[in-house]
This record gives structure tokens, sequence and C-alpha cells, in this order.
């Protein structure tokens, strides 16, 4: 064979080669074709149907945003209206938080004055001081006046022959008195009231403070005041100045109220003090509404018996008006029988230039004296009520 038609032979198998490959890409081309047109097809359906959808949910949002149409006004008018809320609670926050600046300060103040009214509770005189002051607004508030219901500071001696000085006695009606005494203790208590105490001390200082005041009833029931004031009850009022001090020592010690009544000690706490204070003027009330009806009543009696004497000098006064009558009518009598008629013969015989005057008796005669009691209070005897009948 030629070379020159072994090359003719490989060029024409190339070329049918190339002619089948086409062939054959043509044809997985076509088939690749069909089935992109195929899946075409197949999203283009799938589209149509999701437009379809579409256009149903656009047509449902419409009517959906035309009936919430009205809630969205709603929604914005609750929306400024929060927003109003809102603004409001922060200018109020603002407020109350200068408030509670003003507050925290103030109880700031507080606390350190309360820390120096105890600190200066804690001394025995000052303490004093204030039982006392505390004891004479209470016998103010009751209605009593110092030096006239009570006396301060009274000094006596008691039937050991110890001087004794009880803070007040009150005077009661019936030349009587009663002895308070104001010294109490009060230093376990504040103690116990203080802020950074714990339960436990504060059980503690409580329970002190139980024992302290049985101790001063104790100190009380030894000096006997009711012995150094003749007229006295035999028992002295213990002032405790103030409602929870008497409440958390009997708390602390529940018999403290019958032992100090048995050693003749009551244990009185203000609102107690102060309604046995009343009491007793009320008392001093009634005492002298009994006084000025006791003193009325012997001016009543006065009165009558210078009433039953002014009566008998009335009745004495008329009868010597009366009498008087009589006997310038018996001289008038006298007169006209036995003097004018010898005038009257003068004038006839012309030995006189005028008559003598008419001289009338007195009709009138003084009114007597008609009323039982003034009667009764004239005549005293049956000899007088005969007369009086007469």
């Amino acid at each position: 064979m030629s070379p020159l038609l072994a090359v003719a032979l490989f060029a024409l198998g190339l070329t049918l080669g190339a002619i089948v490959a086409w062939r054959l890409t043509a044809l997985v081309t076509v088939g690749r074709a069909r089935d992109d047109l195929a899946a075409v097809s197949a999203e283009r359906d799938v589209l149509r149907e999701r437009v379809v959808d579409l256009e149903a949910t656009v047509s449902d949002d419409a009517q959906t945003a035309a009936a919430l149409l009205p809630l969205r006004d709603t929604l914005a008018r609750v929306e400024h209206q929060v927003a109003t809320l809102e603004r409001d609670r922060v200018e109020q926050y603002s407020h109350v938080d200068v408030a509670l600046k003003d507050v925290r300060a103030s109880t700031e103040l507080l606390r350190r004055e309360t820390s120096s009214l105890a600190g200066s509770l804690n001394a025995s005189s000052v303490r004093g001081q204030w039982g006392e002051a505390q004891l004479r607004r209470i016998l103010e508030l009751a209605g009593m006046l110092n030096r006239c219901d009570f006396d301060e500071q009274w000094r006596g001696h008691n039937d050991e022959g110890r001087p004794v000085r009880p803070d007040v006695v009150v005077h009661l009606p019936g030349n009587r008195q009663l002895v308070i005494d104001a010294k109490a203790p009060m230093s376990a208590f504040l103690e116990a009231q203080a802020t950074d105490t714990d339960d436990a001390l504060r059980a503690a200082a409580l329970k002190r403070h139980g024992k302290a005041l049985a101790a001063h009833v104790d100190t009380l029931a030894s000096k006997r005041y009711w012995s150094a004031v003749a007229t006295s009850p035999d028992f002295v009022i213990a002032f405790v100045p103030g409602d929870a001090m008497l409440a958390a020592a009997l708390n602390a010690s529940p018999g403290l109220l019958e032992s100090a009544m048995e050693r003749r000690v009551v244990l009185a706490s203000p609102s107690t003090l102060l309604a046995t204070m009343r009491s007793v003027a009320v008392l001093w009330q009634h005492a002298t509404v009994e006084d000025n009806a006791r003193e009325l009543l012997t001016l009543g009696r006065e009165l009558h018996e210078r009433i039953g004497t002014l009566a008998k000098h009335t009745h004495d006064l008329g009868g010597s008006l009366r009498r008087s009558v009589e006997a310038y009518n018996l001289f008038v009598g006298s007169l006209e029988s036995r003097v004018l008629v010898t005038s009257r013969r003068m004038h006839e015989l012309d030995l006189a230039t005028a008559p003598a005057p008419e001289v009338t008796p007195l009709t009138s005669v003084p009114r007597p004296l008609t009323h039982e009691s003034l009667l009764e209070a004239i005549y005293d005897d049956p000899e007088d009520d005969e007369r009086r009948r007469a």
C-alpha cells in the first residue's frame, strides 16, 4: 500500500470518527435539551401555581389589612399613651429618687439624734430629769396644777427616821396624798433598742432591764415613802416613762407585777398614770361640787333664819304702825269732840278770825303678813299661833 493511500485512509477514518462523534454528541445534546425542556416546563408550572397562590395571598392580606386598620389606629393611640406614661414614669422616678435622698438624709439625722439622746439618757441625772418632766407633763395633761394639786421634790422622813424625797406628792380629796417616784432604770432597755444589736444581745439586754426594774422595786419598797406621808395610802407608784419599757420588763420578768404589788409598789406606765390622775382630777371636781353644795346649804339655812328675823321685825313694825294709827285716831277724836267744839264757838262769837281746820282720822292700816312660812318664823309657840289666828 502506498503511503499516500494510507494517509488518505487515515484522513477518511478521522473524518468518519468526527462525524460519528458529532452525531453522538448531537444525540446526547438533544436528549439533554428534552430533559431541560421538561424541567423548565415543570418549573414553569410550579411558578404559575406560586403566582396564583401569591395573588390569593395578596388578596387575603388586603382584606386583613382593611380589617386591622381600626386596630392599627388604636395601637397608635396606645403607643402614644405608653410613651406619655413612660415619660411621666421617668419624671416621677426622678422625684421619688430626690424624695428618697431626703428621707435617707432625715433618717441619718434622726439616727444621730437618737444616738445622742440615748447616750444622754444613759446618765442617771439626765434620765431622772427626763422621767420627772414626763411625770409633770402627764399631771398637767390630767388637769392638775403644780403647788395646788401636787408638790414636786417633797421632803420628809419615814418611820425609820431616814430622809426621803419622792418626786411628786399628789393631793387627794379628804386631805390625803399619793406618792409617785419617777426614777425608773432604762439603760439596758436603750441598749436593747440599738440598731446594731443582734437578737441574742437584745434578749440579754431586755433580761437585764427586767432585773434592773425589779431591783428598783426593792429599793422603793425599802424607802417606805407612805410612812413619811401620814395620810398617804400604804403604797407608792413607780412611774415608768414609757409603755414599751414596762412591757419589755414584764415580758422579761413575768412575775414582776405581782411581786411589786406585794412589796407595796405599783408599776404605772404613762397611759395608766394618766388615767389614774384624770380620775383624781374628777374626784377633786366632785369634792369641790360637794363643798360648794355644803356651803350653799349653810348659806340657805342662814338666809332662812335671817328672813325669819326680818319677818318678826316687819311684824313688829306693822304692829307699831297700827298702834300709832289707833293712837292718832284717838287723838283726832278727842280733838274733834273736846277742843274744836270750843274753837268753833269762839269763831261764832267773833272771838277768832278763822275757823279751826278740819282734822280727819286715818283709815289706812298696815298690811299684815299672810304667808305661812313667814308666820311660822314669827310665831314659834302655841300662844303665838293663837295670836296669829286672832
